[in-house]
């Protein structure tokens, strides 16, 4: 049996922002790798960051760092949250990885020499945020379908990937193997909304920005994001390199999870760049639900992110672990709240496995000195507790293997409860008053003991940290009694040292510590803003003293000294005029130029910084001061008069 396996996370995107939803796909990745880890398998676990991109290239300019000291100065935050999470990747990837870029650029000219990489020119909707191509059925609300920003109107010079050729393989092998695309709900989407509608070429290369894995043989253009990133993949196993040894023992990767947002690239274009490339497919992509909040997503754009941080901090990493995997079915959308945190730390920590584990400790501490050999007598509750044991270790390893993670915690905490039941069945309090069920007292505090140790080896993949706590509770050093083969065998413990230590999960006051949790993710309230005058109304004849008209920008150029104005160059009909705009933040020289815009025309020209400016390019402002310059609907000549 082959006994390698290779796991993967997206990358993602370098934000400080990163809140509890990104970790969700992190935490599940991890317990799988652990788990196979304890299963004796050779684990390559891989995560990173997605570092090329328009996106990240305005980010930078907005904060005068060049894009690679943006990166830089953010990853090192990204890398301490998964130490804080106990995240552990075998391997962690950067898309500005000097060996990636290489890779990327190899990969890209094998597929223009074969002819599935042509030039041409892409004249299409853009969303910068997502890095994504849409057609105007795919928008919602003429916004982009994913994340509900405008999207901008872009045409320039092209490579495109033969995605279209693809197709058919595409849908026979998604239908050939049921178990390649999960959930089920994931699968029917792919193939209903996109494949079966009829895939267009793919746009694999940019020329309006310059932040990406140039194109060797013609170095304008950067490759394009999606192909960029997804190869990330398999050149960090060392793909089309020398030292390809990784790549010939991992791929094809066993589990790549995504979340639902992107599965389409997962699922369709990187398929069909391993089908053009002559490469195996992975054997899964599981598409997984979101964490939402009050039934939305959450995003950093509408403020409604929970940052993972705080609440490891307050509850150490394991519980937060937990709550993830055990509260949302893996695959479905789930709810955050702090309640329902609480209630699961209360319920499950603390009620159930935290007094079961304080208890059996304090017990055989009291009663025999912390010290228990051999397993005692046996009772008749005994063989009922062993057969609940051994059901649900096969039940919670055939979960795992389906990533049913929630589904595997609920067996183990199935013996947890019955080990529960067990202790008021056999009333060890009981036993003790009569020094004749001495040895019946020490078999039911054995049995305790031991189905404590089997639960905290099974805990291990979700709670890294709290079995090793157990153990020195019980006594048992690492080694044999902590190896995932002893779990099958009851009974392996044959001397327990208990030594009581601290409360494993200590029960929370409800209402005191929603207060105080909510006050610390509740971020300071900005200085308020001064009630603007209300503005008054204007008649029809108000408003035609506002001459407006169409132009395009010709040419356009940051002003020196300055982070946020561009002076350009606009062509309104037969006139050239020089206007000076506040949206060097929004607007690169290089994305400015070929847009058309509206102006007003009829404005008295101002000078500013030194440039006499003749005129104002409209533009809409969101809550968050976001700009964007207000264009014609349809192409239309310059000088076209708006009203």
């Amino acid at each position: 049996m082959n006994k390698n396996f290779y796991i993967t996370t997206p990358i993602y995107y370098p934000s400080n922002k990163l809140h509890i939803g990104h970790s969700y796909t992190t935490v599940a990745a991890d317990a799988m790798a652990r788990y196979k880890r304890l299963r004796g398998y050779d684990v390559m676990f891989l995560t990173g960051t997605d570092e090329h991109g328009q996106k990240i290239e305005r980010r930078a300019a907005e904060e005068s760092k060049t894009p690679q000291q943006f990166v830089d100065d953010i990853v090192d935050w990204i890398k301490d949250l998964w130490k804080l999470m106990d995240i552990s990747y075998d391997k962690f990837i950067r898309t500005t990885d000097p060996e990636h870029k290489e890779t990327v650029a190899k990969i890209f000219k094998k597929l223009y020499d074969q002819g599935d990489i042509y030039k041409s020119t892409y004249e299409g909707l853009y969303c910068t945020p997502c890095e994504s191509f849409f057609t105007e059925l795919q928008l919602n609300n003429g916004k982009c379908p994913d994340c509900g920003r405008e999207v901008e109107k872009v045409k320039e010079e092209s490579y495109f990937f033969k995605l279209s050729k693809y197709q058919d393989r595409l849908i026979k092998h998604i239908e050939d193997n049921p178990d390649f695309l999960l959930p089920q709900t994931r699968q029917n989407e792919m193939l209903n909304n996109f494949l079966k509608v009829g895939l267009e070429d793919l746009c694999v290369s940019r020329t309006s920005f310059t932040w990406g894995v140039p194109v060797s043989f013609d170095e304008k253009h950067v490759v394009y994001v999606w192909l960029d990133a997804l190869s990330n993949y398999i050149t960090a196993l060392g793909y089309l390199t020398d030292h390809d040894q990784a790549f010939n023992k991992y791929w094809p990767a066993d589990v790549q999870l995504v979340g639902k947002e992107i599965v389409r690239f997962h699922a369709i274009i990187w398929p069909a760049i391993l089908m053009a490339l002559g490469e195996e497919l992975p054997k899964q992509i599981f598409g997984h639900g979101w964490l939402v909040i009050n039934g939305g997503k959450m995003s950093k754009s509408i403020g409604n992110v929970v940052d993972p941080s705080i609440l490891v901090a307050r509850y150490g990493s394991d519980a937060i672990r937990y709550f993830l995997l055990r509260e949302v079915a893996f695959g479905q959308d789930g709810n955050f709240s702090n309640t329902a945190l609480i209630a699961r730390m209360n319920s499950d920590l603390s009620n159930d496995f935290g007094n079961l584990t304080s208890r059996t400790v304090a017990m055989i501490e009291k009663y025999f000195d912390g010290q228990l050999i051999g397993p005692g007598h046996a009772n008749r509750f005994d063989a009922h507790v062993k057969q609940t044991i051994k059901d649900n270790i096969a039940l919670m390893e055939e979960n795992m293997e389906k990533l049913f993670f929630n589904v595997a915690l609920e067996h183990i905490w199935t013996i947890i409860r019955r080990l529960n039941k067990y202790i008021d069945e056999t009333t060890p309090w009981i036993l003790a008053k009569d020094p004749d069920h001495k040895d019946q007292l020490a078999g039911v505090l054995y049995v305790l003991a031991e189905g404590i140790r089997i639960v905290s080896i099974m805990l291990e993949p979700f709670m890294p940290t709290t079995p090793a706590k157990i153990w020195a509770q019980l006594g048992i050093e690492p080694g044999a009694l902590t190896a995932w083969e002893s779990i099958y065998t009851f009974g392996s413990l044959e001397i327990i040292n208990a030594k009581k230590g601290e409360n494993l999960f200590p029960r929370i006051e409800v209402d005191k510590e929603l207060a105080a949790l909510e006050a610390a993710q509740t971020p300071a309230t900005p200085p308020a803003k001064t009630p603007a005058e209300e503005v008054p109304e204007i008649t029809i004849h108000d408003f035609a003293k506002v001459k407006l008209k169409v132009g395009e920008v010709i040419a356009s150029e940051k002003v020196k000294n300055t982070d946020k104005l561009l002076v350009s160059k606009i062509q309104i009909g037969d006139e050239i005029r020089t206007i000076v705009s506040g949206i060097a933040k929004y607007y690169t020289p290089e994305q400015f130029v070929g847009k058309k815009v509206v102006v007003v025309t009829n404005l008295a020209p101002v000078k500013l910084r030194g440039i006499v400016s003749e005129g104002m390019i409209l533009c809409a402002e969101d809550e968050d001061q976001n700009l964007i310059a207000i264009a014609p609907e349809k192409d239309i000549a310059t000088g076209s008069n708006i009203r």
